[in-house]
């Protein structure tokens, strides 16, 4: 699956790093402390976190992940879009709560 159906599917907005959304989707990880994100999530993931600050797209860059994903329709600061940009990999934002999204994920097959 591609981060642009998953956009379809959970018809959510996205906000940066739009020339990114074909990447492949093989999972999703949640957790917003970076260091455990970190030690633990898997490329080609979805990462779910309400984290907003820059350094996310550090981790996300890093670990190579498909797209971030905002629950609760979270604010993200200005220079996190930027780096987004800059950096490919697609910020998506949703009124979904985590257990919302990790919910229908899981139906999709994610």
């Amino acid at each position: 699956m591609k981060v642009r159906e998953i956009v379809n599917n959970l018809s959510c907005k996205v906000l940066a790093g739009h020339n990114g959304l074909d990447k492949e989707v093989k999972g999703a990880y949640i957790n917003d402390l970076l260091s455990w994100v970190m030690s633990h999530g898997n490329s080609n993931n979805i990462w779910i976190t309400v984290q907003t600050h820059p350094n996310v797209i550090a981790v996300a860059s890093l670990l190579e992940f498909s797209c971030v994903i905002i629950p609760e329709n979270s604010e993200i600061e200005e220079i996190t879009l930027k780096k987004a940009d800059y950096e490919g990999i697609p910020i998506l934002q949703t009124e979904l709560s985590g257990y919302e999204l990790c919910n229908v994920l899981n139906k999709l097959g994610v």
